[in-house]
């Protein structure tokens, strides 16, 4: 092969769990889903409000981790934005220039 490497593009999907989802996303997703059942027991759902906010966690953390292509999943396109806008936005020059910026005095004067 040419001292070429091969790598196969579904590599990553061997690190996460189902091939989907971290661990910590399952356990946010997970808990969501445990207050969603609790809200539904305890909550009168005759009002389509109630019902809608009873659902409401669930329906919040299956978005959050639904699959997006491209990304992993929305939760990353939102925590990559978050960082992106909140980090530092000045960039040192470290380019291919053999001075790098700086100027060195001539040693032929």
């Amino acid at each position: 092969m040419n001292g070429n490497y091969l790598i196969p593009a579904n590599s990553k999907k061997s690190l996460l769990l189902f091939g989907l989802f971290r661990k910590d996303e399952l356990i946010m997703f997970g808990a969501c889903l445990g207050i969603t059942l609790l809200a539904l027991t305890t909550l009168p759902i005759s009002n389509t409000w109630v019902a809608l906010i009873a659902l409401a966690p669930a329906l919040i953390a299956g978005f959050l981790v639904m699959p997006v292509p491209n990304y992993h999943n929305i939760l990353t396109v939102i925590t990559g934005a978050y960082q992106f806008y909140t980090n530092n936005q000045k960039y040192k020059w470290k380019g291919w220039c053999f001075l790098d910026g700086e100027k060195k005095e001539s040693i032929h004067k």
